[in-house]
């Protein structure tokens, strides 16, 4: 009896170190893999060479790429299995490091939009002395000439051709530094 009693502390034991996890939660990590499986398939080939890849997922990944309909959800689909077998985190943070790369290059987009419009209203000397400040290349003169001309379209209802030529003339400031 004693044995028996051993046995079946040994087996309570064993049970207790099992982590049971549900069929919905095994699902639900299948598609969030399948999901990362998409992000991957829909980057650029220059950007997954910025991912670590192994051989065989970036094949998988390729060949997505050039899929259609049905055998690109199959393909998702063995896209996410592969993924099961692999360690994501290093794969997660190098598209995160390009997804917020975007973002930054957006929210450098918004602020140069912003600076434009601030130079085309009637009073923008602060704004002006900001810029000179702020970029060292600056060709005050250049820009005047674009300023005058969009604040001249606006008023004549052209189409916005110095107005860009704005934005373009910072893009070009900002991205020199």
């Amino acid at each position: 009896m004693a044995f028996l009693d051993e046995h079946l502390s040994e087996l309570d034991e064993e049970q207790e170190e099992i982590i049971w996890v549900s069929k919905s939660e095994i699902k639900r990590d299948a598609e969030a893999l399948k999901k990362f499986g998409a992000k991957l398939v829909a980057l650029t080939a220059a950007n997954l060479e910025r991912i670590p890849l192994d051989e065989k997922l970036a094949d998988a990944i390729t060949l997505a790429q050039r899929s259609q309909r049905g055998a690109l959800r199959r393909q998702l689909q063995y896209i996410g299995k592969l993924l099961r077998n692999t360690d994501i985190e290093p794969l997660q943070e190098a598209l995160d490091k390009l997804e917020n790369k975007h973002n930054q290059q957006q929210a450098m987009f918004h602020r140069l939009e912003q600076l434009r419009d601030q130079l085309l209203e009637t009073d923008n000397n602060n704004v002006l002395s900001q810029l000179i400040a702020q970029y060292p290349a600056l060709d005050i003169q250049h820009l005047r000439n674009l300023i005058r001309a969009a604040q001249k379209e606006r008023a004549t209802q052209k189409p916005p051709k110095f107005y860009r030529e704005i934005f373009q003339y910072l893009k070009s400031l900002e991205t020199a530094d």
